[in-house]
């Protein structure tokens, strides 16, 4: 991922844009082409052992489903799988049709009618406005059961850069701020990792 930081630039203004992809729908193809599945798993895998074995997991942003999906089913958890995508969605669904697909943004989807014992949002949160990432984290929280486990990839640091694919603006809040939003909802940062694409992720449990 190409970033243009701003280290002392933790927020921007909210923009209003009518497409819930972020861009994605337009460029779907190319993403799924270019997505390198070796980035992720073996995250992915370590974070399952901290959860109920074969417990449904909700992925938020989950594309055509690889790796991050792919790799949850690998390891016998269901997945609930949204993407505001038409396109990626109807790809994930091709490749895993035993699965639950939805097209829908994270403000309007019903899977967080559901509840969940993990939630994973791989390299969705800094795509989205300052208010819908926090609205993200409280609507995880609400699904999330007691001990849940939310895992997210952002950069530790505050910044904010144009996306390597669409050129559209991401935002990272940064660890101190994400501290505080996931602890407003109930939530305890409880770590971060580096994956081998220098990709960090960000390990929350709900007390």
């Amino acid at each position: 991922m190409i970033r243009k930081k701003n280290p002392g630039f933790p927020f921007m203004p909210t923009g209003v844009s009518q497409d819930k992809s972020n861009g994605y729908e337009e460029l779907a193809e190319a993403f799924m082409s270019a997505r390198n599945p070796r980035l992720g798993p073996s995250m992915i895998r370590e974070w399952t052992k901290t959860l109920p074995r074969g417990c449904p997991v909700l992925d938020l942003g989950c594309g055509h489903g690889v790796p991050i999906s792919e790799a949850l089913i690998g390891e016998g958890f269901g997945v609930y799988g949204l993407d505001a995508s038409a396109k990626m969605v109807a790809a994930f669904r091709r490749r895993f049709p035993k699965e639950h697909a939805q097209c829908a943004s994270v403000e309007d989807s019903d899977f967080f009618g559901r509840t969940f014992d993990g939630v994973v949002a791989s390299g969705l949160m800094f795509l989205l406005p300052i208010d819908v990432q926090a609205c993200l984290i409280h609507r995880v929280a609400g699904v999330l059961n007691p001990k849940g486990k939310f895992l997210f990839t952002s950069p530790r640091e505050p910044c904010a850069w144009q996306d390597a694919l669409t050129g559209r603006d991401s935002i990272s809040l940064g660890s101190q701020e994400y501290g505080k939003l996931l602890n407003a909802e109930g939530l305890r940062l409880a770590g971060g990792q580096l994956d081998e694409g220098n990709n960090h992720y960000f390990f929350a449990v709900k007390a």
